[in-house]
């Protein structure tokens, strides 16, 4: 029995975890529904917590350098303190709220080059090697969502690669550690205007607040720099309006600021007198983030670093297929 002891304590013929999501696919607002799945391992097992949380991989900013880290950054204890008996089968029903700030990783049913998503599960166990799972998470859009990316679509933006950013973007109403690029090459009609465009969904219950940041090119006598707009639509207007006159009006406002949010004539509400610069004059690498528009977040307890290298094997390569077909 000792000896049993000895093994459970590394690992060895200890309780199992298992994590069966009744459907992988969600969308920011939903929930995630699932049963933790424990099995007994050789010798009793006191369990001291379970718990679930989203994970996703973040580019994260340190001096000159960029790195990419694994963040998780929403959590949830599903059950406390149980004792699991040898061999012992039981189901942990759950029901996992998903942030509306939530990024998107799916659209029209491809996964967005760059995006990864997962659902975590911890099992801590006392005295003895805690064990983990990690399961595959599809966010896809809102209606609003699909409609704004449906426009750019139709005015023939080509998408080029989404990722998330940690930071914050400056008064926002953002709650996430992080926020999300969806960056597109420029259509034909604005190529003379722009190089590439950037696009963030900051989403709450109440609508969607826009952020776009447009490459500009240089002219003659001025270098290529970025500008920014912001618009704030809502979930009610989804049916309402036709979305290619809108996102085109915000399109032309936008590279008509020149580095300065200002008020727009058109739809949604941009913000007033709003201090921005971007990544640099002419420079698309990954640079500070979105210049001034981006102040630096602190991490939380949701929003810290996740150690592991099963997390990091799960999401190595994980890219899978493009938005639009475009790279």
């Amino acid at each position: 029995m000792v000896f049993k002891k000895m093994l459970s304590a590394f690992g060895v013929g200890g309780p199992s975890v298992d994590t069966v999501l009744a459907n992988p696919n969600t969308r920011p607002g939903l929930t995630l529904d699932g049963n933790v799945n424990l099995v007994g391992g050789d010798a009793p097992a006191n369990i001291e917590q379970v718990v679930i949380g989203l994970v996703t991989r973040v580019e994260i900013e340190g001096g000159d350098s960029e790195y990419a880290g694994v963040m998780e950054f929403h959590r949830m204890v599903v059950s406390g303190p149980l004792q699991l008996a040898p061999k012992q089968q039981l189901a942990i029903p759950f029901q996992l709220p998903v942030p509306w700030e939530t990024p998107i990783t799916d659209v029209y049913g491809q996964r967005l080059h760059g995006m990864t998503m997962g659902l975590r599960t911890e099992l801590a166990i006392a005295r003895a090697v805690d064990k983990s799972d990690l399961d595959q998470v599809n966010v896809h859009p809102l209606p609003v969502h699909e409609q704004i990316l449906g426009a750019f679509q139709q005015l023939g933006f080509r998408f080029k690669h989404a990722d998330l950013e940690r930071g914050h973007i400056r008064g926002s109403q953002q709650t996430l550690p992080f926020y999300q690029e969806i960056e597109f090459f420029a259509a034909p009609q604005y190529a003379q205007a722009i190089t590439e465009l950037e696009l963030t969904f900051v989403t709450s219950p109440h609508g969607v607040e826009v952020v776009l940041e447009c490459d500009k090119r240089g002219g003659f006598l001025s270098s290529g720099h970025d500008v920014f707009g912001r618009y704030t639509v809502s979930h009610a207007d989804v049916d309402r309006v036709d979305w290619v006159q809108v996102v085109d009006g915000w399109l032309r406002e936008t590279t008509s600021t020149y580095g300065n949010l200002r008020a727009s004539s058109g739809y949604g509400a941009p913000t007033h007198g709003y201090p921005v610069h971007g990544k640099g004059h002419g420079h698309h690498g990954r640079g500070p983030g979105m210049g001034g528009v981006v102040a630096g977040a602190a991490l939380g307890v949701a929003g810290g670093l996740v150690a592991g290298e099963l997390i990091e094997d799960a999401f190595e390569g994980d890219d899978g297929g493009d938005f639009g077909g475009d790279e």
